[in-house]
């Protein structure tokens, strides 16, 4: 069955038959699964009253270790992949929505620990399995052993690219 991407590359092919555009079948594709990904895991976050960015730090404190599920501004960046402007615009959010607390450390004056309050803990425990979900619905059109090799693809993709994009 052909998709848009099929008929772009179709297209190409008559406009530019000199030019190998092969790579267009995998970004134009990976390009379409981030838009469509994108709406249909906000849908889920909105249910619970989060956004993409806030159930990301939610849920990077939660996976963090065990209680207080607590990490420093730097370490949610590096957890994250995010910058420090875009933590603190975040963790502002947060606070004050009594989802985190930020409380200096008690060794360093210069460190803030940011922990997951009772309130967000709650949050993350009950949106987590419906976005776990909605992956699962997103990816159910494929079997195990393609998702595997998808994962696996990908992770060498982004290897690959690492530092270099």
């Amino acid at each position: 069955m052909a998709d848009h991407v099929d008929r772009v590359l179709e297209q190409w092919a008559e406009r530019r038959p000199d030019l190998d555009v092969s790579p267009m079948a995998v970004i134009g594709r990976l390009s379409r699964l981030h838009r469509l990904i994108d709406a249909e895991l906000g849908r889920t976050f909105a249910a619970h009253g989060l956004d993409k960015a806030s159930f990301d730090v939610l849920a990077t404190l939660r996976r963090s270790g065990p209680p207080p599920y607590s990490l420093t501004p730097a370490g949610l960046m590096r957890s994250s992949m995010v910058t420090s402007g875009a933590i603190t615009q975040r963790l502002d959010r947060l606070e004050a929505r009594g989802l985190v607390t930020r409380t200096p450390s008690a060794s360093d004056g210069r460190v803030v620990h940011v922990t997951l309050t009772e309130e967000g803990l709650a949050l993350i425990d009950r949106a987590l399995p419906d976005h776990v979900a909605t992956e699962e619905r997103i990816l159910a059109a494929l079997s195990r052993p393609q998702r595997d090799a998808l994962a696996e693809g990908l992770r060498d993709l982004l290897e690959s690219l690492d530092g270099t994009v």
